[in-house]
């Protein structure tokens, strides 16, 4: 292996962006988070990596497996890589801006690492953008994040989104209610998460006919909220039930033309979640754009209660990139050897991006190509090359 490959290689999942991808992305994290600043959510910035004494306390446990740890020289004590940038605005939100009136509007946006990829994301750094939404439970929270991540995202240029709800405290919510064992409740949710019709009846008994109605519920929003609503539910489940209704109607009211649907028996990746979660897809496109959903910013991580009542979203950027439309051939006009500076700077100021030919050629539309520029400065006018 030559040396000049050897220097190219990376460790798996941690690709280099290159032009034009790497503006575009930028360009894109740019749109997304003007579109998070007209509805009032404000911008922080959380450091790259913290003491995993805090990352990884409380609603963070459920990321330890997937965090790259370090030594800090200065403090002695373990340091860690952020696997999600939630976590850190809820830290803020709790601490530093503890004194601000709720509910409190933040956004944020940044690279992530994890020690593993997964079959539908196997890159392990990545672009977040998202927003949270901290201090109160009212519904009209919930469905202001949806609407919101919907709005930017079609802003971002990305196509045919769809939104799947879910409410991932049910199926345990109903578990318990119906006192079931927890063998038998593991075998539960592990047939729901197969979407195993015949391993939740195997599992026998009410829940798992209960659990089955559920599953066959599942789909376009409007049908499976009148499904739910005929179903006799324990009364520990209300809550649940007039949540994901209430929501259902508010994001309907806001936004009629987006397509959602409602799962009620997903909870995988929203371990941390206390409520209702949803997740942003787009026609043709691998994987999610992101997820979101209520958790407890500051909570401990073992009392439901703890902390306070928040929600919000994150938006992948690798997965958004393949959403939106690609990247536009940029005009590039090229000046040769000599320009004066001042005509530069005109032209700049005209919209144009140049590029400067900073030694003498003979011939300047060959350059200019080499360059990949697609005009030249010809008599002090940009002419198209062919």
């Amino acid at each position: 292996m030559n040396d000049a490959i050897h220097r190219a290689l990376l460790p798996a999942g941690l690709p280099d962006l290159l032009p034009p991808d790497a503006g575009h992305e930028a360009a894109i994290v740019e749109r997304l988070m003007a579109a998070f600043g007209r509805s009032g959510y404000e911008r922080v910035k959380p450091p790259l990596i913290e003491f995993e004494s805090t990352m990884l306390s409380g609603s963070g446990q459920a990321l330890a497996t997937e965090t790259f740890r370090v030594m800090d020289p200065i403090s002695q004590s373990m340091l860690a890589l952020r696997p999600d940038i939630t976590l850190q605005v809820a830290r803020i939100a709790t601490t530093r801006l503890t004194r601000r009136p709720r509910p409190l509007r933040l956004s944020y946006g940044g690279q992530v690492v994890r020690t593993r990829g997964s079959h539908m994301r196997p890159e392990r750094q990545f672009g977040q953008v998202g927003v949270e939404l901290i201090g109160t439970l009212a519904p009209e929270a919930d469905a202001e994040v949806v609407v919101l991540a919907a709005e930017a995202l079609q802003a971002a240029g990305v196509p045919h989104l769809s939104v799947d709800l879910n409410v991932a405290t049910l199926v345990p919510t109903l578990c318990r209610a119906l006192n079931l064992p927890e063998e038998d409740s593991a075998r539960l949710r592990s047939a729901l998460d197969r979407k195993d019709a015949a391993g939740v009846a195997a599992v026998g008994g009410p829940a798992a006919a209960l659990m089955g109605r559920l599953m066959a519920a599942s789909g376009p929003a409007a049908r499976a909220v009148a499904a739910l609503s005929a179903l006799e539910l324990p009364e520990a489940a209300e809550a649940d039930r007039r949540r994901l209704t209430e929501v259902v109607r508010l994001v309907k009211e806001a936004a009629p033309s987006l397509m959602l649907t409602v799962d009620l028996v997903e909870h995988r990746g929203f371990e941390y979640h206390t409520g209702l979660g949803f997740t942003f897809f787009a026609r043709g496109t691998r994987g999610e754009l992101g997820r979101g959903g209520r958790y407890r910013a500051g909570g401990d991580g073992r009392d439901p209660l703890s902390g306070e009542p928040s929600t919000g979203f994150t938006l992948y950027l690798d997965t958004v990139l393949r959403a939106a439309p690609g990247p536009q051939p940029t005009t590039r006009l090229f000046l040769p050897h000599g320009t004066d500076p001042g005509e530069g700077r005109r032209l700049r100021e005209a919209g144009w991006t140049t590029v400067a030919g900073l030694e003498p050629a003979s011939d300047a539309g060959a350059e200019a190509r080499r360059q990949r520029c697609t005009h030249l400065l010809v008599a002090g006018e940009p002419v198209a090359l062919d």
